[in-house]
């Protein structure tokens, strides 16, 4: 079942304090801002020093800026919450009356906090609220009157990272002298301290809510890539739709199925770019003129040229002042000339559809209200899903990648097939036509083999009604994402998880996010025996996927 459809932790006893029902941190009305809603910090090592098993007020010591970083949070009209485990009150060093006398105390010196959400269990206890199990995040949100995916959560170890990931919120580490090197490398966002970490929260925020509108006749707007690529600058192209008549989209040949399953899109322009397709042709001078004439024939009063990270956008921009476009804005490190009139620029670890987003606002653009910062398909360019295939519930293992760096090894994967099977849970196997072969030896463990049984609009359909998706970093794990499913996500560290990771569903990181081949954005696995992956545990597939509250029975 789709996560945005039912929290699972609804009617789960997850045994938490929660104190919400009195006067707030100091939330003022305002409109409600594009990304967060609320922010969750971690108490001990994150707000106040870790002072193990503490029940005594009088050792409460907030960390350095804690109470301005707090309050600036409170300006900006955020909620806040505290999310702790406490196993000390299961293990009896302190009562709950002693508990509540220090969170008395912090709140004398932080101010006030809209919610308290306690886990007093200890790891034994098998409880759904102990942190790296999202519980606390959902309880949290549910008090604060929002959703997990509008949630940040701020914490200094990986239980933290991983409870805001298995909700579906996103997570900031602020490591201390007790965080784990492996807890640093696996963490999408790192800050330095507590201000840094609310300062970037902030400075996100900020960086999609446009200083002014910009509406237009007719939009064109640009992501030359592969599915993912496309899939994940979603959101941004619905902001320009918002306010736009028109929108055209100039996409490759490798983006042009997730294309059709985007909304806000009224017509596709498709040719490729050779200086963004990973192994492109020579330059042909005829199809750039011909390129040229049609984008010129759109009619466009504004382009909006969206790329990766390491991508740049100025030889189309060249491209389009050719055909007569006078509004062009882009992402560019580098110098534009005059071929830009918004030159953005955009951080390094920034999630791609927020990165996207900022260009969007930038340019004058932002998502109208009601509709979430969340990857999304236009429900009419999904065919219903094939009837043979038995009841909704089942989990997809997508092994494959057009990047072999982030595929999945087989072996492993058969491995993981075996274990999920033999924990209940009914598992198909998806791949493309050039992928059956891997898919039927990964099948043959207890699968179903649907490998190149499926266009990509065919393989939303099927992910759609998948209790949980395991899959490495590559389009359909974005498009898991804007089927809102659950994500088990075999996660090669070629290039930063922050960036590129499941974006805004419940996820759960596996593999060696130190590996050598961090940060290489290598296609082929540059290391021998594919370390990143190749040493995941099959139980730890199934200990993700008890974590996202998928059962063996196939239900959420």
């Amino acid at each position: 079942m789709r996560q945005d459809q039912e929290d699972p932790y609804q009617r789960r006893s997850a045994q938490v304090y929660a104190a919400a029902d009195r006067a707030g941190s100091g939330s003022v009305a305002s409109p409600r801002p594009v990304l967060y809603d609320a922010v969750l910090l971690d108490r001990d090592g994150t707000l106040i020093e870790d002072v193990p098993y503490n029940g005594d007020p009088e050792k409460v010591r907030p960390v350095a800026g804690a109470r301005a970083a707090l309050d600036r949070l409170r300006a900006a009209g955020l909620r806040l919450a505290v999310v702790t485990n406490q196993s000390g009150l299961a293990r009896g060093y302190f009562t709950g009356e002693q508990m509540r006398a220090v969170h008395a105390r912090v709140e004398e010196l932080l101010g006030r906090f809209d919610a308290w959400l306690v886990c007093p269990h200890d790891d034994a206890d098998g409880c759904d609220c102990r942190k790296p199990a999202p519980g606390l995040v959902y309880a949290a949100a549910r008090e604060l009157g929002t959703t997990a995916s509008r949630c940040v959560l701020v914490g200094d170890i990986g239980r933290d990272i991983g409870a805001a990931l298995a909700a579906g919120a996103a997570g900031v580490l602020v490591p201390t002298p007790v965080t784990r090197p492996e807890e640093v490398a696996a963490a999408g966002w790192v800050a330095t301290d507590l201000p840094a970490a609310v300062a970037e929260i902030l400075r996100r925020q900020q960086a999609v809510q446009p200083s002014t509108t910009a509406p237009v006749r007719t939009a064109l707007v640009v992501r030359s890539d592969s599915a993912g690529d496309v899939l994940v600058t979603g959101p941004a192209i619905r902001a320009v739709a918002a306010g736009a008549e028109r929108v055209v989209l100039l996409c490759g040949p490798r983006g042009r199925a997730a294309a059709n399953l985007l909304p806000g899109v009224d017509e596709i322009i498709e040719h490729p770019l050779p200086w963004i397709d990973p192994t492109p042709g020579p330059v042909d001078p005829d199809a750039m003129r011909s390129l040229t004439a049609r984008l010129g024939a759109v009619g466009a009063d504004q382009a909006v040229v969206f790329t990766s990270f390491h991508q740049s956008a100025l030889p189309l921009a060249l491209l389009l002042r050719m055909a007569g476009i006078d509004r062009i804005a882009a992402i560019s490190d580098d110098y534009p000339g005059s071929l830009l009139d918004i030159r953005h620029r955009v951080p390094v670890g920034v999630p791609e559809p927020e990165r996207a987003l900022s260009l969007a606002a930038a340019a004058g653009h932002r998502l109208p209200d009601g509709d979430e910062p969340v990857l999304r398909l236009r429900p009419d360019a999904v065919p219903p899903r094939p009837a043979d295939l038995g009841d909704p519930g089942y989990v997809v293992l997508h092994p494959g990648s057009d990047a072999s760096s982030r595929a999945c090894p087989p072996e492993v994967a058969t491995r993981i097939v075996g274990a999920l099977t033999d924990a209940g849970h009914r598992v198909l196997v998806t791949g493309g036509p050039d992928e059956r072969a891997v898919t039927a030896r990964v099948a043959a463990a207890g699968g179903t083999d649907l490998g190149g049984r499926t266009d990509l609009a065919g393989l939303a359909a099927i992910l759609a009604d998948a209790s949980a998706v395991v899959v490495g970093n590559t389009g359909p794990a974005h498009l898991a994402a804007a089927a809102g499913v659950p994500v088990v996500s075999l996660f090669a560290p070629t290039v930063p998880f922050g960036q590129w990771g499941p974006y805004r569903v419940p996820t759960v990181r596996l593999g060696d996010a130190a590996a050598p081949c961090r940060d290489t954005r290598a296609a082929s696995c540059p290391v021998p025996g594919h370390p990143c992956l190749s040493g995941v545990d099959p139980d730890e597939v199934v200990d993700a996927l008890r974590t996202l509250a998928v059962s063996g029975g196939g239900s959420r």
